[in-house]
Order: C-alpha cells, then structure tokens, then sequence
C-alpha cells in the first residue's frame, strides 16, 4: 500500500529587516548630514530645493476621520511606508519599534545599481490646524538625511482632512540639496539623474497612495470615527 505526503509549505526567510539588521544597527548612532536647527533658512535663494507635491484622496463626509475611511488607510500606508514606487525605493526597518526616531534603511535602485542610505523620523504630526479653507486633521511624520546619503535634507508626508467639506489629501514637502558624493562616477550619474528621480519619487508615491487607498477603502466595514488627535486647535 502506498502513501503519499502531503508536501510542507516552504519555510519563510527572515524579514527584509531582519536580514539588513547590521546596517539598521550602523545608522542607530548616525548623525543627521546637515544642521536641521536652521532649515527655517533654506530657501532657493541659499541654494536648497524646496519641492511640493500633493494628490486627492476619497473624500469623506464631514467631521472627524472615519476609523476606516480614506484617512484611516492613508494613515496605514503611510506608517508602513507602502507608498513609494518599489522599483526606485524601498523603506527598511523594524516594524515592531516606534514611529518617532525610527531609523529607515532606504534600498535605492537605478539601472543596475543598488545604493543604500540611512534616514532618521524626525517627528510624528497628530492635530487639528486651522487652514484657509476651514479647520483640518493632520496626521504624518517627516524623516531627515543621515551620514552617507547622496542628499541632505527632509521629506514630509502628511494626510489632511478638511473638517467642514471632509475632503483628504496626501502631501509631500521636501527640502533638499546634494550631498557630498566622493565618488566621481556616483557624483556624475547624480548630477545627471538626481532631480528626475526625484521628481519620480514624488509623482509615484502620489499614484501609489491614490491606488493602495482605494484598495483598502473596497475592504472597509462601516463607518466609525477616529480617536481624537493628540493635539487640537486652542490647545
């Protein structure tokens, strides 16, 4: 009589973090490569890039977030770091640590090159502000250069929802100029390509958020609301 096994489903490889743990650990003493305390400073004028880019969300009815709306995914993405195009950059870290000072291992890809940075979440915003177009939720985090990076400056990615009209947008706000690059072959492919891939960056992660938000929003249950934000206006 003859038996057959059932074959067993191949075992997992470690986590992408798990398998960059030595160059996680390397960047968790590393210093920010630019003085951030003057980046109210920085303008086009002093030699800095001052870049915004935002895109529309589904909106949603007035008021608060809903606890799984299109803020609530957007936030989801966004913390995990889902956004942008896989094919240029992608964000390693430990999932399980904070949001605050997380250190990210940036996997930068172009052409047949693999380059890898380090960068470091300077904040984490989570407040009701008031703008022109009426008070808004804010929820995001920004993260700065460290050593060794090809740039120096820093990003801002923040999802915004008008209280009143319930309208959402993803936002991104970078401040940045070229960092030092000693090698001349890198120095040059910089200077060629840099600002396109930059430019890249942000219109992909914009188009990734749009669609990776629809997704989830198919998923939704019902309507709740968000816990309020950790600071509101007058507070």
């Amino acid at each position: 009589m003859s038996t057959s096994a059932t074959p067993k489903p191949a075992a997992a490889g470690p986590a992408p973090w798990e398998q960059y743990r030595a160059r996680l650990e390397a960047y968790a003493n590393a210093k920010v490569n630019y003085d951030f305390s003057r980046q109210s400073e920085y303008t086009t004028e002093t030699g800095w890039r001052l870049d915004d880019y935002e895109t529309d969300l589904p909106a949603e009815a007035p008021g608060p977030p809903e606890a799984h709306g299109s803020f609530a995914a957007a936030q989801d993405v966004l913390r995990r770091y889902a956004f942008p195009p896989p094919d240029l950059i992608t964000g390693i870290f430990r999932p399980d640590g904070p949001l605050e000072n997380r250190i990210m291992l940036l996997r930068a890809q172009f052409l047949f090159f693999k380059f890898y940075f380090g960068v470091r979440v300077s904040g984490v915003t989570d407040e009701e502000r008031a703008a022109p177009n009426g008070p808004e939720r804010v929820w995001g985090y920004g993260y700065r250069t460290l050593e060794g990076h090809f740039e120096r400056g820093q990003i801002d990615f923040t999802i915004h929802k008008n209280l009143t009209s319930g309208a959402v947008q993803f936002r991104i706000h970078a401040v940045s100029q070229p960092g030092r690059i000693r090698n001349p072959f890198y120095w040059v492919g910089f200077k060629l390509f840099g600002r396109g891939l930059q430019r890249k960056f942000a219109r992909e992660s914009l188009r990734r958020m749009q669609e990776l938000v629809a997704a989830e929003l198919e998923k939704a249950p019902a309507s709740q609301t968000l816990p309020a934000p950790a600071s509101s206006i007058g507070t």
